[in-house]
């Protein structure tokens, strides 16, 4: 479905990221006539971590895919971009990002493949379990168009800071190095206004980095996509929320880019998340630059992604260690699309310690029933083929 929404030129809306603005508003980013970006003219080098490569896989996963490999890959799982109920699906809603983290790293979930949903919420529990390769799996097209720009940035930006400079258009403060902590960034990014110069330059270099220098071919749609996602980010600055709209710090369970980042704990207290350090946003930033980060679209109960990566998988006897499923099974229950989802993941290589990553499980607790957030997904899938599972309340339980 296409909705590219109202375009808005930067000349005409100067503001701070802090401001309110409708959801159904995007801007439209000026293509500029020479580069201009923030912090810097030209790609920083990567850094060199010694000893930062992906985790050893039990299997034969590459250690690394090129460009067309890594394109045909996409190209081959993928399914035609389908319909989801929140078109707009920029960010996660999920605070208990943080405890999950450390229950994945507590219950030693770590290494192989790790598969999942959605936007930024994957790359914290990629940064948790270390896998050697991941695949996230939306039904929105748009979705893999916007880890695309993720992808393009994390390849440009050589540490956090970089990052948030380059994702919101706002040039870097002074005084952030790898040693800062998540909420002194943004702390110190909260009062910088975003730059439509800036913007303008990083949009243009986001595009050159996919489309020239890694030579993957968008569609109009793909490409209009891909500047939709920009512009929101752009427009709402950190405080952009699932679908656009600032949510506001202290709004339940939910919560913008930088609570997600900076202020979702864990059980001690402290912040988790793919930005809360320097060495979890170096490791989703070398896999991305090994082309072992796969966005793919694909609905969770059609007849073709979730099995072509089992498949792949299978070839290679690599096992899927987690697999975060988000709230999507509510939707598959109420599309009676159930059984033909847990008939596909039945057809991924999994063992005992394999994992459903469940977060709403962690608001079941007035449901009356036990809840499992990290659910084995081998005697799951046993009960679910024995008819136990009749509704996605057994499922936010892992199964009677």
């Amino acid at each position: 479905m296409k909705r590219y929404r109202l375009a808005i030129p930067f000349w005409v809306v100067a503001f701070t990221s802090s401001c309110t603005h409708s959801a159904a508003t995007t801007v439209a980013i000026p293509v500029a006539s020479s580069t201009v970006v923030s912090p810097a003219a030209t790609p920083a080098p990567a850094p060199t971590i010694q000893g930062l490569v992906p985790t050893p896989s039990a299997g034969n996963l590459p250690d690394k895919l090129n460009d067309i490999e890594y394109w045909k890959l996409v190209s081959d799982i993928s399914e035609p971009g389908g319909y989801f109920r929140i078109e707009d699906n920029y960010t996660s809603n999920e605070m208990e990002v943080g405890q999950l983290f450390t229950m994945l790293r507590n219950d030693r979930v770590n290494g192989d493949v790790y598969m999942g949903v959605g936007p930024e919420q994957n790359f914290t529990y990629i940064a948790a379990v270390r896998p050697h390769m991941a695949f996230i799996v939306d039904i929105r097209r748009q979705a893999v168009m916007q880890h695309l720009m993720f992808k393009a940035m994390f390849e440009m930006a050589k540490d956090r800071g970089d990052f948030i400079a380059i994702l919101f258009g706002k040039a870097r403060p002074e005084g952030i190095d790898s040693t800062t902590h998540i909420q002194k960034i943004w702390e110190a990014y909260r009062p910088v206004q975003s730059d439509s110069v800036l913007a303008a330059g990083n949009y243009n270099r986001v595009v050159d980095r996919l489309t020239k220098t890694h030579g993957f071919v968008f569609t109009p749609e793909e490409s209009a996509q891909l500047r939709a996602v920009f512009n929101a980010f752009y427009y709402y600055g950190p405080s952009i929320s699932t679908r656009g709209s600032q949510s506001g710090r202290g709004g339940g369970n939910s919560g913008d880019f930088s609570d997600l980042t900076g202020y979702s704990p864990d059980a001690s207290g402290q912040p988790r998340s793919f930005l809360s350090s320097e060495d979890n946003y170096r490791y989703i930033k070398m896999l991305h630059e090994r082309n072992l980060i796969i966005p793919v679209s694909g609905d969770f109960g059609g007849p073709k992604t979730i099995r072509a990566i089992g498949t792949y998988l299978k070839e290679r006897n690599a096992k899927v260690r987690a697999f975060y499923v988000s709230n999507v099974e509510q939707y598959l229950f109420g599309d009676s699309k159930d059984r033909a989802f847990y008939a596909n993941v039945a057809t991924l290589p999994v063992d005992s310690a394999s994992v459903f990553i469940r977060p709403y499980s962690m608001r079941r607790s007035n449901w009356g029933g036990p809840t499992q957030s990290l659910c084995p997904i081998a005697s799951f899938l046993r009960a679910a083929e024995a008819g136990r599972v009749p509704d996605n309340n057994y499922a936010l339980s892992c199964g009677p």
